[in-house]
């Protein structure tokens, strides 16, 4: 016998994402209250309340994000998921800051895959003045005047505010750079640096006037509160861009035998991202075809308006082509503006 439909459930459900869609703005309580939805029939009333809230702000325009592994490999922090870490032994590849031809190469595919974004990343405790500055300002500018890709950065920890103006003025709108988990559970995957190292860096980044790309990774261990609080912190430190990563469980970091989320359990987070953050852009990033499989266009149903495509940092993701199609057929757009929408 199936489960008997509890009425007051849908109510509160609806209501909640009622009083989101009409301008208003969901606290913890009410939160977690969607965090422990159960059913499948609850998560998808939840879905289509995120979905209503999606297309209120975004419409049908998707936005498309891609990246470049700007330095590979040899990381001194210990993030227990990465297999860049040098803590850890992998097959993850190892190599300097990238030459001017090959970043060059990825501006131009990004731009055929009908990219708005092309982010360089680089795997390293994070950027101080000096030499490695001027190369990275200097290779911004270069790809900024290749093409119409926006450029964005992801350069790890910034304590020097002359940094971050150094990058606005190379032509840096927006910086990535993920809280990765509540601030309860940060310690449980990182020690070599702290959570308000990553909250300070933003704080500096903002006041620099570069837009955050901000966000986490779902199925480290950590509880619905835990992602929780991720998105209200996330809220709080004011993220433009809020990608949503899957642990893909790689062999020799010490995550590796963590079990998968349940594909449900990663839609319902997504529409609780959007309800909380009714204006960012709610990206799905790493770690989705191994853990949607079949869902993965679920995600827009979900609430999610911006997609990471093509590969990852050191895994493959599934053809670019196949995305574009299945946004295509969901009668979605790829989103060209390099427009923020300014953050409540």
């Amino acid at each position: 016998m199936g489960k008997v439909f509890d009425a007051t459930l849908s109510q509160r459900i609806g209501a909640l994402g009622r009083q989101v869609l009409e301008g208003g703005r969901l606290e913890r309580e009410d939160a977690l209250f969607l965090f422990h939805l159960e059913s499948t029939a609850d998560i998808f009333e939840l879905m289509a309340w995120a979905n209503r809230v999606r297309e209120h702000h975004k419409g049908n325009r998707v936005h498309l994000c891609s990246i470049v592994n700007a330095k590979a490999g040899g990381c001194s922090e210990n993030c227990k998921f990465c297999s860049q870490s040098s803590f850890y032994q992998t097959e993850s590849p190892r190599y300097g800051f990238v030459e001017p031809e090959p970043a060059a190469d990825a501006v131009k595919e990004a731009e055929r895959n009908q990219v708005t974004a092309l982010g360089l990343v680089a795997a390293w405790k994070g950027l101080n003045e000096g030499p490695m500055l001027d190369e990275v300002c200097d290779r911004v500018r270069e790809l900024r005047s290749s093409g119409k890709v926006r450029v964005d950065v992801s350069l790890g920890i910034i304590k020097n505010p002359a940094v971050a103006h150094r990058l606005r003025d190379a032509g840096v709108e927006c910086y990535g750079h993920n809280l990765e988990s509540s601030r309860r559970f940060f310690p449980e995957h990182c020690s070599t640096h702290t959570y308000e190292d990553r909250v300070q860096t933003i704080q500096i980044l903002r006041q620099a006037g570069i837009r955050i790309c901000s966000g986490g990774i779902l199925g480290m261990g950590e509880t619905r509160e835990d992602r929780c609080d991720l998105a209200l912190q996330l809220r709080e430190v004011g993220a433009s861009v809020v990608p949503i990563n899957i642990l893909n469980p790689i062999a020799g970091t010490p995550f590796e035998k963590l079990a998968p989320l349940a594909p449900m359990e990663v839609l319902k987070t997504i529409a609780c991202f959007r309800l909380l953050l009714p204006r960012q852009e709610i990206m799905v990033a790493g770690g989705r075809t191994q853990s949607l499989r079949d869902l993965q266009s679920m995600i827009f149903a979900a609430g999610a308006s911006a997609l990471m495509v093509g590969n990852y940092l050191t895994t493959l993701n599934r053809p670019v082509e196949e995305d574009l199609q299945m946004i295509k057929d969901l009668g979605l757009d790829p989103r060209w503006e390099h427009d923020f929408e300014d953050q409540p």
